[in-house]
């Protein structure tokens, strides 16, 4: 995992990290200490969609391994967490994460994702507050 992790998305630590049963499991964890998938996107909804949830559910439904990523979008720093699942209410949060500043799209791809079409007003990420609007509702595991 470090070794392709390093490759795939940029320099890695292995580290200790929760798990479940609210335990410590010595060397679970990798972070990628600057990832190029989240820095290159610059999109908080590219990340979630297109890395977190599916790199999760493969972990969990077909490695039969539960896996929780934890992205920090002011760092490019990303968390996994081998040995913790994931939370609805982590889900929920990371659905939840606003429009970062520097997304290219600036949140028309969020109405998108949504269904609502491809004239999808750019005003979506005009706010920091604002939800970004690329989060796939219907991709929530």
């Amino acid at each position: 995992t470090w070794w392709a992790g390093t490759w795939l998305m940029g320099e890695c630590e292995i580290n200790d990290c929760e798990i479940d049963g609210g335990g410590i499991g010595r060397n679970q964890g990798l972070l990628v200490k600057r990832c190029r998938f989240l820095e290159e996107a610059g999109c908080a909804s590219v990340c979630v969609n297109s890395c977190k949830q599916p790199t999760q559910s493969f972990f969990n439904e077909d490695m039969g391994l539960p896996l929780t990523m934890t992205p920090d979008y002011d760092t490019h720093e990303c968390q996994f967490s081998f040995g913790l699942t994931p939370t609805a209410q982590s889900e929920l949060d990371a659905k939840d994460t606003p429009c970062l500043s520097r997304c290219p799209t600036n949140g028309s791809m969020r109405r998108w994702h949504s269904g609502e079409g491809e004239g999808a007003s750019t005003a979506l990420a005009s706010t920091p507050t604002s939800k970004c609007s690329l989060m796939d509702e219907e991709n929530e595991q």
